[in-house]
């Protein structure tokens, strides 16, 4: 059985899950995502923080709406592994009661907890992974803007947990990264101090390189975004080859590390984003949401998509079908096919996840 080698951390949005059910059957087992439940409402959500007050005050709705959410993310899953932390919403401990049950249950789903979250929310979730029989898995947020990560405090919550070693599970999350050194720094602290304090079955160090400001592109419509994420892995592999374990390779996809941060907006920007993953940058191209000549503008930006130097073109045996969505768009005609912001980006998931799972090596 091959085992997964790449962890995306992926918002719970059908753009996300639509493009892992899509992936080709021998990639998708590789392929292993860290699902954080986006908010339902309301402002930003400041990471590794919880408001004061909760703006979502509609227990029922929230019910209603987590556990479809769910739902249809178990049925993308179709019984592979991976982990759901539901940070923003695990204080409404009975809206998400049947969610997390049906996880627990349904799925071979873990859930995640972490250092900085409330002692009754971490065992809660103790508790459900309990009864799954999967363990759980910890996120350690290595922020620039954070102490050191703290052994004690890592300890502490594992002893809380009550779950034996071999059922816990360690994601070191460096989150959005700006300059590549620092970020490199924080993840062999990271690696050296906790990585170190149990024999913990996974070891996932994460990362976010796909930027967040769109200043660049009301000027220039198209932009080359280096892949941090990807040097940090590269550099911390290389520096810690005595490891006793694999350190599995994580990122944002083709989203910034805060996205799932955020609700869903009425309104947003005129227009919307096509991504592209390269070996070691991502090619980022605006492209109109609505206005005269749509389509042949959105056309006209796929075509620098798929004129790109690094382009795989749809005849690569590393191609997927998000190759070929962009190489039909650039070349079409009329309205028909050319998207919309959700498509546009279940593509750049579908061939960032498709081309990252076969950029590393494979475990057996």
């Amino acid at each position: 059985m091959v085992e997964p080698s790449y962890v995306p951390v992926l918002p719970t949005r059908r753009s996300a899950w639509d493009a892992y059910a899509s992936l080709e059957p021998d990639v998708r087992r590789r392929v292993a995502p860290l699902w954080t439940v986006v908010p339902r409402v309301g402002p930003e959500r400041t990471r590794g923080a919880c408001p004061e007050t909760d703006p979502d005050t509609d227990s029922p709705e929230l019910g209603r709406w987590f556990t479809t959410r769910m739902d249809n993310l178990i049925r993308a899953m179709d019984g592979l592994p991976g982990w759901v932390d539901p940070v923003h919403i695990e204080r409404h401990v009975e809206a998400s009661a049947i969610g997390l049950w049906h996880v627990a249950t349904r799925s071979e789903l873990r859930l995640v907890t972490g250092p900085e979250r409330a002692p009754t929310l971490q065992r809660y979730a103790a508790d459900l992974a309990f009864l799954s029989g999967r363990g759980i898995g910890i996120r350690v947020l290595l922020d620039a803007a954070r102490d050191e990560p703290s052994s004690t405090d890592l300890l502490t919550l594992i002893a809380r947990l009550c779950l034996p070693p071999a059922q816990l599970d360690l994601i070191l999350d460096v989150g959005m990264v700006t300059d590549a050194v620092e970020a490199t720094k924080l993840a062999l602290v990271g690696v050296d101090v906790l990585g170190a304090l149990v024999p913990w079955p996974t070891v996932v160090l994460t990362a976010g390189a796909f930027p967040r400001d769109r200043e660049h592109l009301e000027v220039r419509p198209t932009r080359v975004a280096e892949r941090h994420d990807w040097q940090i892995h590269q550099t911390v592999r290389a520096a810690r080859q005595e490891l006793p374990g694999p350190l599995l390779y994580g990122d944002y996809s083709v989203e910034h590390a805060h996205s799932a941060n955020i609700s869903a907006r009425p309104y947003g920007p005129p227009y919307g984003l096509l991504r592209y993953t390269a070996p070691y940058d991502f090619l980022i191209a605006r492209a109109p949401l609505r206005g005269p000549d749509r389509a042949d503008r959105v056309r006209a930006m796929a075509r620098r998509t798929v004129t790109y130097d690094a382009f795989r073109g749809i005849e690569d045996t590393t191609s997927s079908d998000g190759e070929r969505w962009l190489h039909t768009c650039a070349h079409g005609d009329g309205s028909a096919g050319s998207g919309n912001a959700e498509k546009w980006i279940q593509v750049g998931h579908l061939q960032h996840m498709n081309y990252v799972a076969r950029q590393l090596p494979h475990r057996k």
